[in-house]
């Protein structure tokens, strides 16, 4: 689909229903209704990817499978990922080192946002402001803040915002979730999520500071977190674990677990939080810790976090995964299928195997963007999910269990602990305001 066709049809769309007075939710069925008969289904939606790393490039890879996609547009400030993302659109893309130039290009209908983690908001922003639809990978944002402002940003010029939540999109997770909600274990009162792995001793390793690789732009790269002497497990894949750039296995796994919790228990927000933990096995330099435990408090329910780096023997065998714990039986369920055992007995009664999550996430978040309904994973939703994670690292940060307003997303009588919710950016990059 070109620019004009579907851009200046929304805008013109969005004032017409405005000037009727159907508000929010009128204006999206008038859109729904109207572009459905619109758009071709042959039509293309001309894709840009900005950040080609490892989630960059898979992205790219089941976008480019369906056949009303073009990949036109390629940027990292990594040259050997750019290079191996040109490569897999045939050399048809053109390649970028600075993102705004791809937002500039007025063909181009949707971004994939796969940056490192403080960027993501920044950049999913800009291209809302753009009129760019957006793919972002989680987690969605690096504070509450910014998570905040892009639900704003999406809903004031009317995008589409995926987030790379690909579970919600799972038919599996769709069954185990309405079995929970179907009443098939009875009252849930509380829910474990972990994830474990053995890395010690030395983990990432602690290779010294030194100069960034001549194919490496690192000012851009590092864009609005605070700035560092380069090192390499700052970069690529192991900037997870240092808070300028992300927050953690909490923010890594646990939006992904957490956010099938507040599905299935149709809440979005936690009342308190308390954590612990720390840095106590391995012998590398991150800063995140390498063993945490979580108590969140919701209505009605507690769930439990735990994640280990340095023993591998999880809950029944599983490295991962959840279970909801009901007065007539338990659910497990991860991206391998879900079972369900009843409260008198040592086997499970029925077990389900897994299902395909990225295809038809994707096709979820095209098909939206055709529509303009909102997809599985839309930036609201998300945006609840990741806040709880992060209210769960500024528990640990701070010592102290955390109460949360959820309607006013206000920490309650901590002034120390909500400054953690809206970090300080490095010029001139900073969060766009809606």
């Amino acid at each position: 689909m070109s620019d004009i066709s579907r851009r200046e049809f929304l805008e013109k769309t969005g004032k017409v229903a405005v000037g009727a007075g159907l508000g929010l939710a009128g204006m999206r069925a008038l859109g729904s209704s109207v572009l459905t008969k619109a758009v071709a289904p042959s039509d293309k939606i001309v894709v840009g990817v900005i950040g080609c790393g490892g989630m960059g490039r898979g992205d790219l890879g089941f976008f480019k499978a369906n056949a009303d996609v073009e990949i036109a547009a390629v940027c990292d400030p990594f040259k050997p990922h750019l290079n191996e993302a040109l490569k897999m659109t045939g050399n048809k893309a053109k390649t970028y080192g600075d993102f705004r130039e791809v937002l500039d290009r007025k063909d181009i209908d949707a971004m994939i946002v796969a940056t490192p983690d403080h960027w993501h908001c920044i950049v999913a922003g800009m291209a809302c402001q753009a009129g760019k639809d957006v793919y972002v990978e989680k987690p969605l944002s690096i504070d509450i803040y910014q998570g905040r402002e892009l639900v704003k940003l999406a809903r004031k010029h009317n995008r589409v915002v995926q987030t790379g939540t690909q579970q919600r999109s799972g038919r599996h997770f769709q069954e185990a979730v309405a079995a929970i909600q179907g009443g098939r274990i009875g009252k849930v009162s509380s829910v474990h999520v972990w994830i474990v792995g053995n890395i010690t001793p030395d983990g990432i390793g602690n290779p010294p500071d030194e100069s960034p690789p001549a194919d490496l732009d690192w000012e851009m790269w590092q864009g609005p977190a605070k700035r560092h002497p380069y090192n390499k497990n700052r970069c690529i894949y192991n900037f997870r674990w240092f808070y300028d750039y992300s927050g953690g296995k909490m923010t890594d796994w646990g939006v992904h677990l957490i956010d099938i919790v507040h599905w299935a228990m149709q809440v979005d927000a936690p009342l308190s939080v308390a954590a612990t933990g720390g840095k106590y096995v391995l012998k590398d330099n991150r800063e995140a810790p390498d063993t945490m435990s979580a108590v969140f408090e919701y209505p009605g329910f507690v769930l439990i976090w735990d994640h280990q780096d340095c023993n591998n023997f999880g809950r029944d065998g599983h490295g991962y995964g959840i279970q909801f714990h009901g007065s007539d039986g338990t659910l497990f369920v991860d991206r391998g299928g879900w079972q369900i055992t009843h409260e008198n007995s040592k086997e499970p009664l029925e077990t389900h195997g897994g299902s395909q999550q990225n295809e038809p996430h994707v096709r979820n978040f095209l098909d939206c963007v055709k529509s303009r309904e909102r997809p599985h994973s839309d930036v609201e939703i998300t945006h609840r999910s990741t806040s709880a994670c992060h209210l769960s690292n500024i528990a640990y940060w701070t010592g102290r269990k955390i109460h949360w307003d959820g309607a006013k997303e206000i920490i309650v009588g901590d002034k120390d602990a909500s400054k953690h919710l809206h970090r300080e950016t490095h010029k001139p990059w900073s969060m766009p305001k809606a």
